[in-house]
């Protein structure tokens, strides 16, 4: 299978991590925490978790180049907002302005990193993988 295809199915992969960080979050630490608080924590925590798959997956299977790492990267960052912005709103029913509002750095939010971490990921990775030899 081509890299690209396999790092486009490991994006399964890595929502279903998403959807487990967001239970994690809703069960535990998030009754204690403020809504914030706890959206913050949980993209700490989503980053750590996609860091750490994106490695192992990199052990396995690097990109080609660093070319093709910003491609699987910019294939993941729209497959993300495509599910972000289709489930949310025509599956969770979460209106448009609530969706955006995840978008507000300026108010704590953090979702944008995120994203950059999905776009770049997969390069870092490779980066990685070159001076690790």
């Amino acid at each position: 299978m081509p890299t690209i295809a396999t790092y486009s199915l490991f994006w399964l992969f890595l929502m279903l991590l998403a959807i487990g960080n967001g239970a994690v979050r809703e069960t535990t630490y998030g009754q204690h925490l403020s809504a914030l608080q706890a959206h913050q924590v949980s993209t700490a925590t989503a980053m750590i978790a996609f860091g750490i798959a994106v490695w192992l997956l990199s052990k396995w299977r690097a990109p080609e180049s660093g070319a093709q790492a910003l491609t699987i990267g910019g294939i993941w960052l729209v497959m993300t907002l495509c599910f972000e912005f289709l489930f949310g709103h025509y599956i969770a029913g979460h209106s448009w302005a609530t969706l955006l509002q995840d978008y507000n750095l300026l108010s704590g939010r953090l979702w944008l990193l995120l994203l950059a971490w999905v776009m770049f990921l997969p390069y870092i990775a490779y980066r990685a993988r070159l001076h690790a030899g």
